[in-house]
C-alpha cells in the first residue's frame, strides 16, 4: 500500500486557521487526510474579554481534536527532524508553531503546566504524550510509535507495508542481514541487480566478494602459489620431466563452476528462510516505497517499514579515450574467456597488486603502472617491501605515470593495445604495447542511482558514500546502510557481514550490540602475503607521537623455503606498541606465507588488549612462521640488525 502526500495542518498566527505543507516528491495523492477540524471557539466579539480561550484550554483542544499533534517552533532544528520523521511515514499531523501563535508566552507556560515539558518539540499521538525529540526517535526505532499509530486503524494513518525490511543489494552484507532478520519471522525482500560492465560481464547472487572479488582472487592466487610449489618440489626430490604450463581456460572454468555453486547455494538459503529474492534494480520513489525494475524493464512498487542499502562498489574508470572500449576491470578478469597475455595493470591498490601478482605467478608478462605510492592507507614500510619482492620476481613497475589514451592496434582474444601515458611530475609521455590493460584505480559507491535524493538520504557529494550513525542508520530514520558504501568505514566483506547481522539483531531481537570497526584484521593476497591488524606505523605516530611508540621487528625465513633456498630475509614481522599504555600492541603486521591465517589468530589477542610482555611470555610453536612474534627483541629505534641466516 502506497502513501500519499504527507500533509501537516499548521496553526500559526491564529491556531484555528489551517494550511497544508508541501507534499514529498515522487508521492501519489492517495492518502486520506483528516478533514479540517472546526475552528477553536472564541469569546463573542462583543464580550469585554474578546480573545481566544485560555492557553491551557487551547492546547487541550488541539490534543483532543487530532490524532497526531506536534508542538514546535519554526526555527527549531530538532522540531524539523521530528516533522520530517512523520512525513517520511506519510502520517498527517496537526502542527502548532508556538513562536508564531498568539500569546506565545502563555502557550509555552501552558505546555509546561500540562506536560512538564519545557522545550519543543512535544509530540502527542491519540492524546498520549510521546515526548520530545529523543523519546520520539527512540519510539520510532523501537517500533512502539508505529504500533500506536496503527491502533484502531485510524483514518489517514499508514496501513501495513508489503515487507518488514527491504534490502537493496544481494552481496555478503545484505544476504547476512536478510538471513538474520528472517530468524525473527520478519517478511524480507532482497533486491539484487548487476549492471553489466562495458564488456557485458555480469554475474549471479552474492555480490562482489563471491563473484568478482575475494573468492576468485584467492583461488587464482592459489594457482600461482602452486606454480611456485612445483618449482620448489624439484629440490625436495620430485622428478618433473616435462615443462609445466598453465592452462587459463581450465582455471577459469573451475573457478566459475565453484562460484556458480555458491550462487545457487545463496538462492536456496534465502528460499529455505522464506526470504523473497528478486533480480531487480531498486530505486526509491517515495517514503517507504521502492521501485524494482527487472532486466526486461518490468517495474513493481513495494513498500516496507525499513530499508537496508547494501549495494557495494564498482570499479572506477579513468575517463580517457579508449578506457571503457578496450580496458577491462577486476569485474571482467576472473571470467575472461581467453588468457590475457602481456598485461598492463593500472593502479597501486590491493586489487591491482593482487591481480598483478597472480598473473605473473602463472607465467604472464606483467607491468604495473603506479601514479604515486603503493597501497595507500596501508603501512608504507610493508607496502614497499611488497613492491620490492614483486619486482624481484619479475613484475615490472612504471612509477609516477598515468595513462592518457588507449588505442586498439589489432583486435583479437587477446588483441594488441597501445597505451600512451604521461608523467605525473612533468610533460614526459611514454608508449607501450600490451595484450590486456587491467584498470584497478579504485572503486565508486553504487549510491547515485538509487533515488536517495527522493527520500532525503544524505550522501557525500564527492564520493557517494553514506554517513551513518554508530548503528548504521542514515539521516532518514527508517533507512540503514552497511558495507563498502559507508563513509569512513572499512571496505571489507567480513565487516559488512558482521554489521548486517548485528543490525538485524538490534532491529528485531532486542540486541544493543553494535559493530566494532576497530582492530579489524585484513590480508592482501600478493605473492608475499601481507596480514595486518590495528594501526599502521604512520597512523600510530600520528595518534600517539613518535616518542610514545616502540616498533619491534624482524625478518624471518620460512623453513619450507630453506631447501629451495629462496626469498631469505623477505618475510617480515612487525608490532607497534604504545609505550604509555604498558606497551599495548596497537599495530600488528606480517609479510609471509599464510599471512591471513597468522593474522586472524593474533587479531583476537589484540581485541583482548595484547601487550608486548604477554607476547614475550607466550611460548612459540616450532618451527612455524608465527613463532617470530614471541621472540621479537630488536626495536627500529635501536637500529639493530634483523637479518636472519636460518629458520630461527
Amino acid at each position: 500500500m502506497g502513501c500519499g502526500k504527507s500533509k501537516e495542518r499548521r496553526a500559526a498566527a491564529r491556531p484555528q486557521s489551517e494550511a497544508h505543507g508541501r507534499g514529498g516528491r515522487g508521492r501519489d495523492s492517495s492518502a486520506k487526510v483528516h478533514p479540517p477540524s472546526p475552528p477553536l471557539p472564541e469569546h463573542p466579539a462583543g464580550s469585554t474579554n474578546a480573545r481566544v480561550l485560555d492557553p491551557r484550554a487551547r492546547l487541550r483542544a488541539c490534543i483532543d481534536s487530532h490524532p497526531v499533534v506536534i508542538l514546535s517552533k519554526s526555527t527549531c532544528e530538532r522540531c524539523a527532524e521530528v516533522k520530517k520523521l512523520f512525513k517520511s511515514m506519510c502520517v498527517p499531523y496537526f502542527l502548532l508553531e508556538l513562536d508564531q501563535a498568539e500569546d506565545a508566552g502563555g502557550l509555552e507556560r501552558a505546555l509546561s503546566e500540562l506536560t512538564s515539558e519545557t522545550d519543543v518539540p512535544v509530540v502527542f499521538v491519540k492524546r498520549r504524550k510521546i515526548g520530545g525529540h529523543g523519546p520520539t526517535l527512540k519510539a520510532y526505532q523501537e517500533g512502539t510509535l508505529q504500533k500506536l499509530l496503527k491502533m484502531n486503524g485510524s483514518e489517514g494513518l499508514p496501513e501495513s507495508y508489503d515487507y518488514d525490511l527491504i534490502i537493496v543489494g544481494g552481496g555478503s552484507g545484505g544476504l547476512a542481514a536478510a538471513k538474520e532478520a528472517a530468524k525473527y519471522d520478519k517478511k524480507i525482500l532482497v533486491l539484487d541487480f548487476v549492471t553489466p560492465t562495458p564488456h557485458g560481464t555480469r554475474w549471479g547472487l552474492g555480490g562482489t566478494c563471491v563473484n568478482v572479488g575475494c573468492i576468485p582472487k584467492k583461488l587464482m592466487h592459489q594457482a600461482a602459489l602452486l606454480g611456485q610449489a612445483v618449482q620448489d618440489s624439484r629440490n625436495y626430490g620430485w622428478k618433473i620431466e616435462e615443462t609445466v604450463k598453465h592452462d587459463w581456460d581450465k582455471m577459469t572454468e573451475a573457478v566459475q563452476n565453484y562460484i556458480g555453486s555458491l550462487n545457487w547455494g545463496y538462492r536456496v538459503a534465502l528460499r529455505e528462510r522464506k526470504v523473497t529474492y528478486e533480480n531487480a534494480y531498486g530505486q526509491f520513489v517515495g517514503p517507504h516505497r521502492i521501485k524494482a525494475t527487472n532486466n526486461k524493464g518490468k517495474e513493481k512498487i513495494y513498500t516496507a517499514e525499513k530499508f537496508l542499502i547494501a549495494t557495494g562498489e564498482r570499479p572506477r574508470y579513468l575517463g580517457i579515450p579508449g578506457d571503457k572500449e578496450f580496458c577491462i576491470s577486476s569485474d571482467d578478469l576472473f571470467s575472461l574467456p581467453y588468457c590475457p597475455g602481456k598485461t598492463l595493470v593500472v593502479g597501486a591498490s590491493y586489487v591491482a597488486l593482487e591481480c598483478a601478482g597472480f598473473l605473473a605467478g602463472i607465467g604472464l608478462d606483467v607491468t604495473v603502472m603506479v601514479r604515486s605510492i603503493l597501497l595507500r592507507g596501508f603501512d608504507q614500510d610493508m607496502a614497499n617491501k611488497i613492491g620490492e619482492h614483486m619486482e624481484e620476481h619479475g613484475v615490472k613497475f612504471i612509477k609516477q605515470f598515468i595513462p592518457i589514451k588507449v588505442e586498439q592496434i589489432e583486435a583479437g582474444t587477446p588483441g594488441r593495445l597501445r597505451v600512451v601515458a604521461q608523467s605525473t611530475s612533468g610533460g614526459e609521455t611514454i608508449e607501450g604495447e600490451y595484450n590486456t590493460v587491467l584498470l584497478a584505480i579504485g572503486r565508486d559507491a553504487c549510491t547515485r542511482k538509487l533515488g536517495l535524493e527522493t527520500v532525503g538520504v544524505k550522501i557525500n557529494d564527492k564520493t557517494g558514500k553514506i554517513p551513518v550513525t554508530d548503528e548504521e542508520q542514515t539521516n532518514v530514520p527508517y533507512i540503514y546502510a552497511i558495507g563498502d558504501i559507508l563513509e569512513g568505514k572499512l571496505e571489507l566483506t567480513p565487516v559488512a557481514i558482521q554489521a548486517g547481522r548485528l543490525l538485524a539483531q538490534r532491529l528485531y531481537a532486542g540486541s544493543n550490540i553494535k559493530c566494532d570497526y576497530e582492530n579489524v584484521p585484513t590480508t592482501v593476497f600478493t605473492p608475499l602475503e601481507y596480514g595486518a591488524c590495528g594501526l599502521s606505523e604512520e597512523k600510530a605516530v600520528e595518534k600517539f607521537g613518535e616518542e610514545n611508540i616502540e616498533v619491534y621487528h624482524s625478518y624471518f625465513w620460512p623453513l619450507e623455503w630453506t631447501i629451495p633456498s629462496r626469498d631469505n630475509n623477505k618475510c617480515y614481522a612487525k608490532i607497534i606498541c604504545n609505550i604509555k599504555d604498558n606497551e599495548r600492541v596497537v599495530g600488528f603486521h606480517v609479510l609471509g606465507p599464510n599471512a591471513g591465517e597468522v593474522t586472524q589468530g593474533f587479531a583476537a589477542a589484540l581485541k583482548c588488549g595484547l601487550t608486548k610482555m604477554q607476547l614475550d611470555s607466550t611460548i612459540g610453536i616450532h618451527p612455524v612462521c608465527a613463532e617470530v612474534f614471541t621472540t621479537l627483541s630488536v626495536t627500529k629505534r635501536s637500529g639493530g640488525s634483523i637479518l636472519q641466516a636460518g629458520c630461527g
